[in-house]
């Protein structure tokens, strides 16, 4: 009998299960029926054991049946064991999630102590998610947009925030896969240039353990229960979220534009020891995650568990899954959260050469789409910008730090100069290109654009942990006033920074990203760390005002200029005489300027284009370089964008 595919594959007949578990003594499938309140639940032995895989085929077992797995063997907390069979588990492999958790008693696998007390006995069925068996899998088209990396511009956007308050799209389908297929929001990502949609996690999500308390859920996403399963709360109709899901693909690649997902390999939803048993922990907790020595979870991701990047059960789960999303639904890349820690197996130190960032860059099916590396974790050994191999792109934090950083008259214009031109002291080494450089000045994570120019400080009271969580590193200005004024002055000063950060990004070397609703003036009143909360402060507000049409347009014409002209999307770093740096007094920027703290303003010449930026408080006078005469083609200091 087959041991691979691994999960739940029906035929005519019947449905093969297949499941990892290298410490279990046995492992019982469990079919599910009823409704909620009133479950019945078959149990049936797995009796194939090969290569570690439980397996076996059930005849009359079809699509739509709800199902998990309970595993028999050691509970040895001690030693990282924990085997429960009273724990009903989600199937790693599962192409379709129902349910959430209800009750955190009942998907705990402990009781009093998650070290020193006995296993719990409460049966979890009924409160926490399960598994269903799906039919044949979706098949992508053959053909895609392909856009080239140095065409390409993003945006990043979720599924849900950016279309649950859009006045365009019907209200069942706000908030939905279908709603951000709607011809509406299509139309307004082509106007703005987009090439790519980079869509916050989509895999099936399960609320943590601490906010499942509070009565909150992770909004963001950065919570994994399936990694191969599309999220049911994004669908509009019950159970549909994989057809709906693909037809959201074929509507944003019938526009030209790509779909890149925001992937989270490096931890789950079950929290560290003290945590719930939902799938992984049950089935095998020292095959998917790194344990320290007394039995506890590694932590380097900041969330109470880490993967373990050097497992291969991971890496075949996290290779099989993502390889998944494109053959199934045309997916057209990948950005990875947290992923330094995919370098760094058992939570050691950080190699770009790792086995799981190996095994994806040359994957026959992965390597040819887009791979994005957040290069960070949540400790300082794990700061890797820079540091990826040659086949990933990066999250350019040095670019955010930077260029949020001239624009408010701080730092050294030799930072900002680099970062301008591609980063290519931190690319060009590894035998990459300026496009591996992913420039962002907001993100999800931190302030939007309209309070990166507001606020000075983090207000993230509204999540229920005195403001404890987000960073305190905005590199932000509010010039005069901390949040929303009437004063006509600090508004329009405000306006003219954000549009000069927008231009900055969109006319940088490297290949932008846009945090989806910067452009229609969205704010979340200074929250930094918006990651619980699904309400109209991370939803994107499309009623807008004159500053949102404007700044749509001042958008939608920048990316215009920069496709105009390939110095402005260049695919190569500059070889010395293509670039002129040029200082406002009307001479060539020399060794001892760029030491210059005082100076705030620099040009930029490549090819026909010439880039100034001032970032001073008062308006000064500036000579050109010889060669004009220059036509005035961008201007951020006023609404409108000349043409």
């Amino acid at each position: 009998m087959p041991v691979f595919p691994l999960g739940a594959h029906a035929d005519d007949a019947g449905t093969r299960f297949a499941v990892a578990s290298t410490s279990a003594d046995a492992v019982e499938v469990c079919l599910v029926d009823g409704a909620d309140g009133v479950l019945a639940e078959r149990r049936i032995p797995l009796t194939e054991r090969t290569f570690g895989v439980w397996h076996g085929y059930l005849e009359g077992v079809k699509p739509g049946q709800r199902y998990g797995y309970r595993v028999h063997g050691p509970y040895r907390p001690w030693d990282g064991v924990r085997a429960n069979p009273a724990k009903i588990l989600v199937d790693p492999y599962a192409r379709r999630i129902t349910g959430r958790v209800t009750d955190l008693h009942a998907a705990r696998g402990w009781v009093d102590d998650p070290m020193t007390g006995p296993p719990s006995t409460v049966d979890s069925l009924g409160h926490v998610p399960l598994s269903v068996v799906t039919g044949p899998d979706p098949v992508a088209p053959a053909t895609r947009p392909d856009v080239p990396w140095s065409e390409t511009v993003v945006a990043e956007l979720h599924v849900r925030g950016y279309t649950k308050q859009h006045p365009e799209v019907p209200p069942e389908l706000r908030g939905t896969y279908l709603g951000m297929a709607h011809p509406a929001v299509v139309r307004h990502l082509c106007r703005l240039g987009v090439t790519a949609v980079e869509l916050l996690p989509v895999c099936t999500i399960a609320d943590e353990p601490q906010l499942v308390q509070r009565g909150r859920t992770n909004y963001w996403g950065y919570a994994t229960l399936g990694f191969l399963a599309p999220h049911a709360g994004y669908a509009s109709v019950p159970g549909a979220e994989v057809e709906e899901f693909a037809a959201m693909v074929a509507a944003l690649h019938e526009a030209g534009i790509e779909v890149i997902l925001d992937f989270v390999p490096n931890h789950t939803a079950e929290g560290g020891v003290g945590g719930t048993t939902l799938s992984y922990r049950g089935l095998d907790a020292p095959a998917y995650y790194s344990l320290g020595g007394n039995g506890h979870d590694a932590d380097i991701t900041g969330t109470g568990n880490t993967l373990d990047a050097g497992s291969p059960t991971v890496i075949r789960l996290v290779c099989d899954a993502m390889r998944h999303w494109v053959t199934a639904f045309g997916v057209d890349g990948f950005r990875i959260d947290l992923a330094s820690v995919l370098g760094r197996p058992r939570s050691g130190a950080f190699d770009p050469h790792a086995p799981l960032l190996t095994a994806i860059a040359v994957d026959p099916v992965l390597s040819r789409t887009k791979l994005i590396a957040e290069p960070w974790d949540a400790t300082g050994e794990g700061y890797r910008v820079g540091g990826f191999g040659v086949a990933w792109s990066e999250w350019n934090g040095r670019y955010r730090d930077a260029v949020r950083d001239f624009w408010r008259g701080h730092g050294g214009i030799g930072e900002v100069a680099s970062r301008l031109t591609g980063s290519s002291d931190l690319y060009k080494l590894s035998g990459r290109r300026p496009w591996a450089s992913v420039n962002f000045v907001t993100a999800h994570d931190g302030f939007t654009l309209r309070d990166l120019v507001s606020y000075e400080r983090k207000h993230n009271e509204a999540n229920g942990e005195d403001n404890r969580d987000g960073t305190d590193d905005n590199r932000s200005q509010n010039f005069g006033v901390e949040g929303e004024t009437s004063s006509p002055v600090i508004v329009a000063q405000r306006l003219a920074t954000a549009r000069a950060l927008l231009g900055t990004l969109l006319l940088s070397t490297g290949t932008p990203m846009l945090l989806g609703g910067d452009e229609l003036w969205r704010t979340q009143n200074g929250n930094n760390n918006a990651y619980c909360l699904d309400d109209p402060t991370s939803w994107v507000d499309w009623a807008g005002d004159g500053a949102a049409a404007s700044l749509t347009a001042f958008v939608a014409r920048v990316t215009e200029i920069r496709r105009s002209s390939p110095d402005l999307h260049r695919d190569r770093f500059y070889r010395d005489g293509e670039v002129l740096w040029w200082h406002p007094a009307g001479r060539q920027l020399g060794g001892h300027d760029w030491h210059d703290g005082g100076l705030h303003s620099l040009g930029l010449l490549r090819g026909e284009w010439l880039l100034l930026l001032h970032a001073g408080s008062d308006a000064i006078a500036a000579t050109l370089p010889a060669g004009g005469p220059f036509t005035p083609t961008l201007d951020s200091t006023t609404r409108t964008a000349p043409r």
